[in-house]
């Protein structure tokens, strides 16, 4: 079985920065052996982190392996596994003793030699020492900021209505100097999270090197153990942005983000019980509040420490940050979407096209308030502005068209006008009342197209005579009133020498091979 190739842009990206390597292994989902392999041939290469032009993944491996790889299983096999074996014994029912039988069949068929039980009974004792061990850890300044939202809602009451509806508390601190930033929202999902974070960023005035969030899925899809998290899409795009690494907390372990669990109580006694008397009738309003209760929080002396929050971080910790970028993060989100048959995809009822090659595919859709991105395999294929106002707007571009569809796009207005003219002075007045008839021009360029063909059918002076008697009845006819006027003629012989005109698109654009 075959590994997922880890991301070498963002290994290169995070070793630049200066990190551990095991951080860096913990960041992307790989091991340390496996980022000490990238960053050595890395730098024997002559190869560095560059987000401009931007590298695929595949384009990396050439460089760095010269031809394009997969990552191998190692064939070692872990005798022990004490965290499946701590789990393990949690269940109802299972013991040892029947996990070391279990452990010695597996050793058995894989032609091992397993321990014995008294040897593996003293191995799990070990481990569970160990877990119930607890250390003291030094933080250096500007290291990491851990975030959180906080447990207790604030309330706000809608004006209108009297109902009361639930803000909560998003919670950032800096473990070194305790230094905390708090925002209050209306909901935890994905927008009002990237925006937490860009208001903390702005708040501290630089970025730390490390960002500890919690499991929530605005952070995390899965985090089933430490080594292999699938972080958000949008949340590892934003900390490229800022420069960060993001190093998630392991599922119910609330030790490795002691200090954000430590504020968040704080803050539910400093600030959000301080204010439990207080109703306010907006974000704004619990905002401001907050921001007087927050501004005092930061300025409280330390119990064992000298200073304050606010002194230590000044003093000791913002030099160490890491600069703001030229502008904040814009908010994106992520969909996905199929390639219809027009090649064009739908997004929030608008179309946008691609490349006609990536038909029926399913492409990823990068949107933010201004923005349409299209994205297949990891590269951007399209990008577009994004459409406002009513639904069924289309945004085409003609280089993402097929050949006979492109030469559709030279008709106008006058190339209708000029086409008619050649037929006759009466087809030039219908076609030029088809055409005023509708607020946007382009809306009668189908009805001027089957109105002109029509010429090849009954001839040239037929349709001119038929589009006289046609004005005279009425100062506007349209196409189907023609049509039925030229029911009773006689069609026009054909010429056997002259080519079909017109867009024909034939059996290979709906999909069928000719026979």
């Amino acid at each position: 079985m075959t590994r997922i190739r880890p991301n070498y842009g963002e290994i290169l990206r995070l070793g630049a920065m200066g990190l551990p390597k095991q951080d860096i292994a913990v960041s992307v989902g790989a091991s340390k052996k496996t980022v000490n392999k990238i960053l050595r041939l890395a730098k024997e290469r002559g190869i560095e982190w560059c987000s401009d032009p931007p590298v695929t993944n595949d384009q990396l491996a050439e460089q760095l392996f010269n031809k394009p790889q997969q990552l191998r299983v190692s064939s070692t096999r872990q005798l022990l596994d004490l965290s499946y074996i701590h789990k393990e014994l949690i269940r109802k029912g299972v013991n040892r003793k029947l996990l070391w039988r279990e452990y010695v069949e597996r050793c058995r068929l894989g032609n091992v030699e397993p321990l014995m039980y008294s040897q593996f009974c003293f191995y799990i004792q070990q481990d569970e020492e160990r877990r119930r061990a607890t250390m003291r850890i030094h933080h250096k300044p500007a290291e990491r900021i851990e975030v959180d939202w906080a447990g207790d809602p604030a309330c706000i009451i809608d004006p209108v209505t009297g109902e009361t509806v639930k803000a909560w508390l998003f919670v950032g601190t800096l473990p070194y100097s305790q230094y905390t930033f708090l925002e209050a929202f209306t909901d935890q999902k994905q927008k009002a999270w990237l925006q937490a974070h860009v208001d903390m960023y702005r708040y501290f005035g630089g970025v730390s090197k490390i960002l500890v969030p919690d499991n929530c899925k605005t952070a995390v899809v899965h985090n089933n153990n430490w080594y292999t998290p699938k972080l958000n899409t949008s949340y590892h795009e934003m900390a490229a942005h800022y420069g960060t690494a993001i190093i998630p907390a392991r599922v119910r372990t609330p030790k490795d983000k002691p200090s954000a669990e430590g504020n968040v109580r704080h803050v539910s006694t400093w600030i959000t019980a301080a204010l439990r008397n207080q109703q306010f009738f907006s974000l704004s309003e619990l905002d401001e509040s907050i921001a007087e209760k927050l501004e005092a929080y930061n300025h409280r002396k330390f119990q064992k420490r000298d200073g304050s929050p606010y002194k230590v971080f000044i003093e000791e910790e913002q030099p160490y940050l890491l600069s703001l970028p030229a502008f904040p993060f814009e908010l994106a989100e992520w969909r996905t979407a199929t390639v219809q048959y027009n090649y064009h995809i739908s997004v929030d009822r608008m179309m946008y096209s691609v490349p006609y090659e990536y038909i029926h595919k399913q492409v990823d859709v990068r949107l933010t308030d201004n923005i349409v991105e299209v994205y297949y395999g990891g590269n951007r294929i399209a990008s577009h502005a994004r459409l406002r106002g009513g639904r069924g707007k289309y945004s085409t571009l003609k280089e993402h068209m097929p050949e006979n569809h492109q030469a559709y796009l030279e008709w106008d207005g006058n190339r209708f006008r000029k086409w008619a003219s050649s037929i006759g002075r009466n087809v030039s007045g219908v076609v030029e009342a088809i055409l005023s008839a509708h607020s946007v021009e382009q809306q009668g360029y189908r009805s001027c197209m089957a109105l002109l063909k029509l010429a090849e059918k009954y001839g040239a002076d037929t349709l001119d005579s038929t589009c006289k008697t046609a004005l005279s009845l009425s100062p506007h006819p349209s196409y189907q009133a023609i049509k039925n006027l030229l029911a009773s003629a006689p069609p026009a012989p054909k010429d056997p020498k002259k080519k079909p005109a017109g867009l024909t698109r034939g059996a290979s654009y709906f999909g069928r091979r000719k026979n």
